[in-house]
């Protein structure tokens, strides 16, 4: 099992401690000096909220170990042109609950990818890196090695469709209602039979139903099982060997937002879901208005090639010609970028920007200062703009761009800064892909506009 499964056990089968369906009076409230100050500190149950709250540090801790057996290298595997670890840190550092955001490792390249999405990294020792270690093992590690964090949530790197409000719904349980644990869950209705041991192989009994009184699924409200996204623990909790105890919770969510990938059958239908349910950051993504993209490294695949005559030759791909078509039948302006560096002859460029009905800006020095001023003239924002770009000198474009990718053969200075990675490599494909992650993200977020305006209108 890699360190992404949870370990621990539940007791009792309702989620909710009963603890959490008493009223809890103020000791300042309910009077006398010792229910005022049961502590002798001086203070007062309101008064010691309140300096708890100020000391409180809630860290978001994603284990990613690099010996996942399934698939390898699983949580920096590309799942929808983002690495899977990815997105859950994009939700966790915007969700802005935590006061640190955490990925504990024994690999240089989850290091890596780590920190270009805005994680801190703990490197976690050979003994806490085997098989056979468990989550809650790592975790005691890191609260050794982290004194100041009173609060742990331990998310799921393989919970992709994980979004800001759910930690924000749930970290509250923690800071408001006083829960000392809370996880996640999601209400399943499914019809469970148990395996009788010494019987005839197929031989079975119910565990969740009378078989005589079937339940329709509309008069049984199912039951609720762990979904691995995330668990939320005190310290105290930690070190006694527990993710769940105390006062505890559990904070349902959604099946569409309920996926965890354990093997590589699950990709393809992780991919879908994300695509549909994923949170892709905090901007209006149907802002797009414009797109900039590299001519070499991008449209083509960097080669060029001289015909018998001398005339150079580039190929452009069909799929790239027609995601342009796509990106300004929505209005979105397409703009190519030839660097002083790779520049091609001015009689190829005006047929390029014919064939694509683009604009072709020749002999580019500093890309992000001639983006910048095409930008500013169109008065758009960076949030506004669109890039795909191939290497290095692109760097400062991809990381300020509301939306960037890169095609799948860059190198990784360009892959680190991009927000998207392409599946298709330059010249073939990779610019049509990036046209309809473009459109997908306008359309996803045209659905959900729509979805508020219908919801105001019904109140």
């Amino acid at each position: 099992m890699d360190d992404q499964d949870f370990d621990g056990s539940l007791d009792g089968s309702s989620g909710h401690s009963s603890a959490g369906k008493h009223k809890i009076m103020s000791p300042c409230a309910a009077g006398g000096p010792a229910a005022a100050d049961p502590t002798g500190d001086g203070l007062c149950s309101a008064k010691r909220k309140r300096k708890e709250a100020q000391t409180r540090h809630i860290a978001a801790l994603i284990l990613a170990r690099g010996g996942s057996k399934g698939i390898p290298l699983k949580n920096i595997k590309m799942l929808a042109g983002v690495p899977l670890i990815g997105w859950v840190l994009r939700a966790a550092v915007d969700s802005g609950v935590f006061d640190s955001v955490w990925v504990s490792t024994d690999h240089d390249e989850i290091e890596k990818v780590a920190k270009a999405w805005g994680a801190k990294v703990h490197r976690r020792s050979p003994e806490v890196s085997k098989d056979s270690t468990s989550s809650l093992e790592t975790i005691q590690e890191f609260a050794r090695m982290q004194p100041d964090i009173t609060v742990f949530c331990n998310i799921q790197a393989t919970s992709p469709c994980l979004h800001p409000h759910h930690l924000k719904a749930a970290v509250e349980m923690i800071t408001k209602k006083g829960y000392e644990s809370v996880f996640s869950v999601v209400r399943r209705h499914h019809f469970r039979w148990e395996e009788v041991k010494g019987g005839e192989g197929t031989s079975t009994k119910p565990l969740n139903l009378d078989p005589a009184r079937r339940p329709r699924r509309q008069d049984w409200p199912g039951e609720l099982c762990e979904n691995g996204s995330f668990y939320f623990a005190t310290r105290e909790l930690v070190e006694k060997g527990l993710l769940q105890g105390g006062k505890l919770a559990y904070f349902e969510m959604l099946p569409e937002y309920s996926v965890d990938i354990d093997v590589d059958i699950d990709w393809p239908v992780a991919e879908q879901r994300v695509l549909r349910y994923g949170y892709f950051g905090a901007d209006k993504l149907d802002a797009v208005k414009l797109l900039f993209c590299n001519v070499s490294g991008c449209l083509t695949d960097g080669q060029s090639y001289l015909s018998a005559t001398g005339e150079e030759i580039v190929s452009v791909n069909g799929r790239d010609v027609a995601g342009v078509r796509m990106l300004k039948k929505e209005e979105v302006e397409v703009i190519f970028l030839s660097s002083s560096d790779d520049p091609i002859p001015k009689a190829l460029a005006d047929k390029l920007s014919r064939k694509m009905n683009c604009k072709i800006r020749q002999g580019v020095q500093d890309k992000q200062a001639e983006v910048k001023k095409i930008v500013d003239a169109r008065h758009l924002m960076w949030k506004e703009v669109a890039y795909l770009g191939s290497d290095e000198p692109d760097v400062d474009c991809l990381s300020l761009s509301g939306v960037s990718g890169v095609p799948q053969d860059a190198p990784t200075v360009a892959l680190n800064a991009a927000k998207y990675i392409c599946r298709s490599p330059a010249g073939r494909g990779a610019l049509r892909e990036f046209a309809e992650y473009i459109l997908l993200l306008k359309k996803k977020e045209r659905s959900k506009l729509e979805q508020d305006r219908i919801g105001r209108d019904n109140f």
